[in-house]
C-alpha cells in the first residue's frame, strides 16, 4: 500500500516541485533551472492572487453549509421511520451524479433561458430574466449552490455514520433526567459527533480546495475570471499557455495551502482525541 501510495502520489508531487523550479515553456522551447523566480512571478501576479481568494471564498463557505446541511440530514435520517432506506437512497442520488453532469446540469438551469429564470419571471419575482452566469457578483455564489447540492449528502453519509456510534443509552439517560431535545444534542450528541465532524470537514475542504470540474463545466472560470480557481488557473497556465515552470509552481501552491489547512484541522483533531482520551 505504501509503495503505491509513493508511486501514485509523492512521485508526481515531487516531480511537480521540481518542474515548479525550471523555466519550462513549450512555446518558447526553454528548459533550464531558475529556482524561485517562478513564486516570484506569482507573487506579482493578480490575477492568481484573485483565483487564490475565491478558492479560498469557495471551500469556506461550501464546507461550511454542506457541514450544517449534512448535520441536519444525518439527525433526520439517523431516527427510524418507515422508508428510511429509500430516503437514503434518494438523498445519495446528487452524489453519486458525475460532477461534470452536475456542471451542465446547472448550467441549463441558471441560463438566461434556464428554467429557474423562467419560474422567477413566471412569478412576478423578477421582471426580466437575470444573467446568473454571466454576472461578475452571481456567477460564484450560483457555482456554490451547484457544489452544495451535489456534496451535502457526502457529508451527511459521514455524520450520519458518526451519529450511528453514539451509545443508546445515553439518550435514555437524558430522557429520564428531562434534558430537551435541543439540549441532548448540543451538550451530548454534537460533542461526541465532533471528531467525526471536524474529520469530514477536513475532507470536505481539501476537496474543495482542488475544484476543477464544476467551475470549468458551468463557467469556465468567468465571466471576468471572477469564478477562476487555482486548478482552472493551473490548468490554463499548463494546457493553454503551454508554461508548464508556471504551471507547476501554481499547482505547488495549491499543494501547499491544502498542507495548511490539513495542519489547522489536525490541531483541532488531536486536540479532540486528546480531550476524549482524558476524560
Amino acid at each position: 500500500m505504501l509503495a503505491t501510495v509513493f508511486v501514485v502520489s509523492l512521485i508526481p508531487v515531487a516531480r511537480t516541485i521540481w518542474m515548479s523550479l525550471r523555466d519550462t515553456n513549450l512555446v518558447e522551447g526553454a528548459d533550464h533551472f531558475t529556482g524561485m523566480a517562478n513564486y516570484r512571478r506569482l507573487q506579482g501576479d493578480s490575477l492568481f492572487w484573485q483565483a487564490w481568494w475565491q478558492t479560498i471564498e469557495f471551500a469556506a463557505v461550501t464546507t461550511f453549509v454542506e457541514t450544517l446541511l449534512g448535520i441536519a440530514i444525518a439527525l433526520v435520517l439517523d431516527v427510524r421511520f418507515r422508508g428510511r432506506g429509500l430516503v437514503c437512497a434518494i438523498v445519495l442520488v446528487p452524489w453519486a451524479i458525475p460532477t461534470i453532469v452536475t456542471g451542465r446540469m446547472f448550467n441549463w438551469l441558471f441560463d438566461q433561458g434556464g428554467i429557474v429564470n423562467y419560474l422567477l419571471v413566471q412569478t412576478h419575482v423578477v421582471v426580466a430574466p437575470i444573467s446568473f452566469l454571466g454576472s461578475t457578483t452571481l456567477a460564484m455564489p450560483t457555482l456554490m449552490v451547484a457544489d452544495i447540492w451535489k456534496t451535502t449528502p457526502f457529508m451527511a453519509l459521514l455524520l450520519l455514520a458518526g451519529l450511528q456510534t453514539c451509545p443508546p443509552q445515553l439518550e435514555e439517560a437524558a430522557r429520564l433526567d428531562g434534558v430537551s431535545t435541543w439540549g441532548y444534542f448540543w451538550w451530548i450528541r454534537l460533542p461526541l459527533l465532533l471528531p467525526s465532524l471536524l474529520v469530514a470537514a477536513l475532507l470536505r475542504a481539501l476537496d474543495a480546495v482542488r475544484v476543477f470540474d464544476l467551475p470549468y463545466a458551468v463557467t469556465g472560470g468567468g465571466p471576468a475570471s471572477t469564478t477562476e480557481t487555482l486548478s482552472t488557473y493551473a490548468y490554463n497556465t499548463l494546457f493553454s499557455g503551454l508554461d508548464i515552470g508556471q504551471g507547476s509552481a501554481i499547482a505547488t501552491t495549491t499543494f501547499i495551502t491544502e498542507v495548511g489547512i490539513a495542519g489547522v484541522f489536525g490541531i483541532f483533531i488531536l486536540r479532540q482525541i486528546r480531550r476524549d482520551g482524558r476524560s
